[in-house]
């Protein structure tokens, strides 16, 4: 059976030609030419069914045959905001894997103990492209650049906030302070706007968790066992797409 291959074509609907490195993939790579058909999918929740129309050079001229709107695969808006490792394949694994699940906007955070305070957006946005087209999603999820962590938690934002970390002992500061954390699942509510935070290999400071913590953001677990950031940032993925799928 042929597999069916989408192409990224953001502005779809208004344009006439595939963009350079899909137009690239079509004609020297797949070999395509007049009179076949595309999937194209705008990465806002529309997929199209298109003809080639013309192929020279590095360019591939398309005519829109159908318009395809998509239903969305999950409820409310799913947010991932994370500290970036300091190797980047890892922050690559976990940018596909989280897009084959399914998720809506992901930051980066610049915190007290991160290992990595830049990162090359235009890379990891090729990847959210590539696994939105092998999972067939019609959406592609917003990336935004590396944020202070304390610009990004004083920001206003709908919906239910979470800040994951592995403090669970009594710490003293000022008295005694004890979190009886909540299993992230378990306090998830389908439908409603989530943005989650995940800290560095070396965890969010505890002034960090505390500052989250008078922002409207509630202290949450992701288990007993204690993950590496991307496999942390993976599993609250999971957790959303499962409470809203």
């Amino acid at each position: 059976m042929k597999e069916t291959r989408y192409f990224y074509a953001p502005d779809a609907a208004s344009a006439t030609e595939l963009p350079g490195d899909e137009a690239g993939h079509v004609l020297r790579v797949l070999r395509m030419g007049v009179g076949d058909e595309l999937l194209l999918a705008d990465g806002k929740g529309c997929f199209y069914r298109a003809t080639i129309t013309a192929a020279t050079g590095h360019r591939c001229a398309y005519r829109i045959e159908e318009t395809m709107p998509q239903q969305p695969a999950w409820q409310g808006h799913l947010h991932l905001a994370m500290a970036p490792t300091k190797l980047m394949d890892r922050v690559e694994w976990f940018a596909e894997k989280a897009t084959e699940i399914g998720f809506d906007e992901l930051t980066f955070l610049d915190c007290q103990f991160s290992e990595r305070r830049v990162v090359k957006e235009e890379r990891i946005d090729k990847i959210l492209v590539s696994a939105m087209k092998q999972s067939h999603k019609a959406w592609k999820p917003e990336l935004n650049g590396m944020q202070r962590f304390r610009d990004f938690i004083t920001s206003e934002r709908d919906g239910d906030k979470f800040i994951c970390h592995c403090y669970n002992e009594e710490l003293r500061a000022e008295g005694s302070v004890r979190w009886d954390k909540p299993l992230l699942f378990d306090v998830l509510r389908p439908g409603v706007p989530t943005t989650v935070l995940v800290g560095p290999e070396g965890d969010f400071s505890i002034d960090e968790v505390r500052l989250a913590e008078q922002n409207g953001y509630r202290s949450v677990s992701l288990g007993r066992s204690r993950l590496r950031t991307e496999t942390a940032a993976l599993v609250a993925v999971h957790m959303m797409q499962l409470r809203n799928a």
